[in-house]
């Protein structure tokens, strides 16, 4: 069952992330990106990878939920009525995709998994998540806030240019 679900979400993130390229909308787009992400999310789960599957979807859903915000405000077009290609160079793009799923499959194919697997023992569920925490609450922490910071004050500029501001001259009858 586990190899069903992984192939399952598998196939729907390849597909969704197609969609992002087969869409003549912003907004669509997004929201293709934003499913292939969760299936990716997803694939995690089925992996039994759960911190790192919850994690994926939880980023991925605040992620989108910006840039759908900004893309409201602040493009002419966010619902993708007009036309628009989302293409761009698109011989350069089809070789690297293809020598990309080439590779890919190359080392896929040609890796020795058993002896890969076998040569490293993973450290008990518990443990990995308390080496993570470690790792982001350690030296990568001030990494965190900055960006934290950086997002939220870019929110909030976004948000104050975007607000029309009443105009406050004008005559006030009693």
């Amino acid at each position: 069952m586990q190899t069903f679900f992984i192939g399952f979400f598998g196939l729907a993130a390849v597909v969704f992330a197609v969609g992002v390229f087969r869409t003549s909308s912003m907004m669509r787009s997004a929201l293709a990106l934003l499913f292939s992400q969760t299936a990716l999310g997803a694939l995690f789960l089925a992996m039994q990878a759960e911190f790192l599957g919850v994690l994926q979807i939880m980023m991925m859903a605040t992620e989108m939920s910006i840039m759908a915000i900004f893309m409201v405000m602040f493009m002419m077009d966010p619902g993708g009525l007009g036309g628009m290609d989302m293409s761009h160079q698109k011989r350069l793009s089809l070789l690297a995709g293809l020598g990309g799923v080439v590779l890919v499959t190359g080392i896929a194919a040609y890796t020795q998994w058993e002896g890969l697997a076998s040569a490293t023992e993973a450290a008990a569920a518990d443990e990995q998540i308390r080496q993570l925490g470690r790792e982001l609450l350690g030296r990568s922490m001030l990494v965190f806030e900055t960006a934290g910071i950086t997002i939220l004050t870019a929110m909030i500029a976004a948000t104050a240019v975007a607000v029309k501001v009443p105009e406050q001259g004008g005559s006030h009858e009693s």
